[in-house]
């Protein structure tokens, strides 16, 4: 029997290394998961130890890998997605980590941001980069680790660290040190990577204090990374596809023309919508990023960056003990015929697009005696769709118009009630794909490109096909009433972020 020709992705997350087979359909051969924990050392940090990041890819990927080989799949090539943001600095010599890697929800650095925001800063660098100054982003973390690690600074500018997000650090350790080289995608999301250039920025570098000497190579999303050492995987395997999550979410959904728009329910929930060849800059605090880059050609994006998505059902089942799995939070949202005006804003970790604010906090309004799991639950699914509401609207406002569709993968995006209400609440068609593992997808495309399994991004887009179609179905009266009390609590978290006394401000608000 001839094996039949496939891919493997790594999605490296946030809180879960994922590794998936595809095969020249993009339909899954096999697939392995596993989590790894998250520290948090202090209120607003967030750390992971590198050692689990690396140990839980090499894990699933090897599942991954066997399962695929038992169903008659071989393996060509290799891609890999990851959590973008995450900062990691390790030794050249020893491939050892100097810290522990920085998530990107982690909000220690605020402070530098607000510092340098008030000292004019911003909008040079949103002109360059297309972000803004928040802790969301990596320069800052770098910043902290250089500063705060004994002799780290003094080694680095020795050359003797390097300097990466997830992708990067795992292209480094599968390939034994011998590739130190990230995407476009990736290197767009440090503050320190110029998208008009396209190269990392040398007032960029100075303003953050970043050395040079610890950057990786930047390359396009399809190109030829370098292969895996054999005692990973039992044989060399060629990586030929790199992108950050979102970004290859977006080639998974197959959002290759301007006006289409995808929006990921995972840990967080990142809407991204194509611009085509020209960098639109956001007048609605959204960022302007690269969707993708091939063949040396970018092409851009608008992305809205909600933090806490499926994080708050997290939150629910293991801090509160809510609910014993995730999928129980559609039964209980059922149950209700309303909202019962019952909202949550969950700033766990301040609130992103389009507010940008570090210091904004949790909050639960409008609870009384009968207020329960299942409300709280459900307020918690709900903000969700009203944080993409205002994304949408957002971004309607910088391009001149509404999205016609909202395509939408990840987790969340199984959960058929939360669909509906997106839908009813977004006021847009929502389409969730046949294939919902889309930023697996995404890589996998990307190292096939690469690898000529296919021929173009027009033959990928053949590939997708919708599992399900969720029209509005409630009138206008009914979603303005819904969002009015969503703003007046999102109102309220905002203000109090702000009058808390002896907290450091942001000063862009």
């Amino acid at each position: 029997m001839v094996n039949r020709p496939a891919i493997l992705a790594i999605d490296q997350g946030t809180t879960s290394s994922r590794a998936i087979v595809f095969d020249t359909a993009g339909d899954i051969v096999a697939a392995a998961a596993q989590e790894f924990p998250q520290l948090y050392p202090q209120a607003g940090w967030v750390e992971q130890r590198p050692e689990d990041i690396y140990r839980s890819t090499v894990a699933v990927c090897r599942e991954a890998l066997a399962r695929a080989e038992a169903a008659g799949a071989e393996v060509l090539t290799m891609g890999i997605t990851n959590q973008r943001e995450t900062t990691l600095v390790w030794d050249r010599q020893t491939g050892q980590p100097v810290y522990n890697a920085i998530v990107w929800q982690d909000r220690r650095t605020a402070e530098h941001c607000a510092r340098l925001s008030t000292q004019g800063h911003e909008a040079d660098v949103t002109a360059r980069t297309g972000l803004l100054l928040d802790p969301y982003f990596s320069a800052t973390k770098l910043a902290w680790i250089l500063a705060h690690v004994e002799g780290a600074r003094h080694q680095a500018e020795m050359g003797r660290l390097a300097f990466g997000t997830v992708d990067s650090y795992l292209l480094w350790r599968l390939s034994e040190g011998r590739v130190h080289a990230t995407d476009a995608t990736n290197a767009a999301r440090t503050l320190l990577f110029n998208i008009h250039t396209q190269q990392w920025d040398e007032e960029l570098l100075a303003l953050f204090r970043a050395p040079p000497q610890l950057l990786p190579e930047v390359r396009d999303c399809t190109a030829e990374f370098g292969q895996t050492e054999p005692a990973h995987f039992g044989r060399a395997l060629p990586i030929q596809g790199i992108a950050g999550d979102q970004h290859a979410a977006m080639v998974g959904q197959t959002c290759l023309r301007p006006g289409m728009v995808k929006s990921t329910y995972g840990t967080g929930c990142f809407a991204l919508l194509n611009t085509g060849a020209r960098p639109v800059p956001s007048h609605n605090r959204l960022l302007t990023t690269l969707a993708y880059r091939i063949g040396g050609e970018p092409t851009y994006a608008l992305e809205g960056s909600i933090f806490i998505a499926g994080a708050a059902i997290k939150w629910l089942r293991d801090s509160l003990g809510l609910l014993r799995n995730a999928a129980e939070s559609e039964e209980y949202a059922r149950r209700l015929e309303s909202n019962k005006d019952v909202y949550l804003v969950p700033a766990f970790s301040g609130l992103g697009a389009p507010h940008w604010d570090p210091h904004a906090r949790g909050a639960l309004f409008g609870i009384t005696h009968d207020t329960g799991p299942a409300e709280i639950t459900r307020a918690a699914l709900e903000s969700v769709c009203y944080q993409t509401h205002d994304l949408m609207v957002a971004m309607a406002n910088d391009v001149g118009e509404p999205p016609r569709e909202l395509r939408v993968d990840g987790g969340m995006a199984a959960n058929a009630w939360l669909l509906q209400r997106l839908a009813d609440l977004v006021g847009l068609p929502v389409a969730r794909p046949r294939v919902i593992e889309t930023t697996a997808l995404g890589a996998a495309y990307l190292a096939g490109l690469q690898a000529g399994i296919w021929s173009s991004l027009a033959e990928v887009r053949h590939h997708w096909q919708a599992d399900g179609r969720y029209q509005p179905s409630i009138d206008a009266s009914e979603r303005e009433r819904c969002l009015l009390g969503w703003a007046q609590a999102l109102r309220q978290v905002l203000t109090a972020g702000h009058d808390e006394p002896n907290r450091g401000r942001d000063a862009r608000h």
